[in-house]
């Protein structure tokens, strides 16, 4: 466990709280009511989502591939969602069988994964035909001055954070197979004009 990780871990909801408090909490709420039957989240990392499942899902499984960030996410899961399955694995690599889910749920995940592209084939993979793929991403901006500034940066943001700002994650998700039933083009509160394009919505595996 590198120590950058671990500081990065302990450091986290700290980072975020301002963000979430101005906003980001209220749209991973009404996100994830859109949540049902068996859902799987991947990349759970400190555990923010766990308070918003609501009484429509079956099961749920929590994916984190980060041992400093599974720590935090075992102990949130204690106290929000004791009947949680908390599993260490990467998005890419995912231990399970094929149409397992009905829900996957990705939230600031797809622009840290090593390989955006077989995360969302092993997505598609294990969600059942038919089956919701539900995002809040930040990605790409449209503004090409920011997107600019998005690629200069990226490759800092990535050293320090593991994270990609300039990423174009909904073109990614379309070419991965799924339609994209709804999304709504947004803004993270509070975080610096590089980060703060966002994603939030739903896509469906054909079926």
């Amino acid at each position: 466990m590198s120590l950058r990780k671990s500081l990065f871990a302990l450091c986290y909801d700290r980072m975020s709280r301002s963000s979430e408090e101005a906003g980001l909490d209220a749209m991973r709420d009404e996100l994830l009511a859109e949540a049902g039957g068996r859902v799987l989240e991947i990349g759970g990392g400190t555990g923010l989502n766990l308070s918003h499942y609501g009484g429509t899902i079956e099961s749920l499984v929590v994916t984190e591939p980060e041992p400093a960030m599974l720590k935090r996410l075992r102990a949130k899961a204690r106290e929000h969602a004791p009947s949680a399955e908390i599993v260490q694995a990467p998005a890419e690599d995912l231990p399970f069988e094929d149409d397992s889910f009905d829900t996957v749920v990705s939230t600031l995940v797809l622009c840290g994964v090593d390989d955006q592209a077989t995360a969302l084939r092993e997505i598609r993979r294990v969600l059942r035909p038919g089956g919701k793929l539900l995002v809040l991403e930040h990605v790409r901006s449209d503004d090409p001055k920011v997107a600019r500034l998005q690629d200069r940066l990226t490759p800092l943001n990535r050293l320090m954070v593991d994270c990609e700002l300039n990423r174009d994650t909904l073109a990614s998700i379309e070419a991965a197979g799924f339609t994209v039933s709804q999304v709504a083009q947004n803004e993270i509160p509070k975080a610096p004009k590089f980060v703060r394009p966002l994603i939030v919505g739903s896509a469906a595996t054909s079926g």
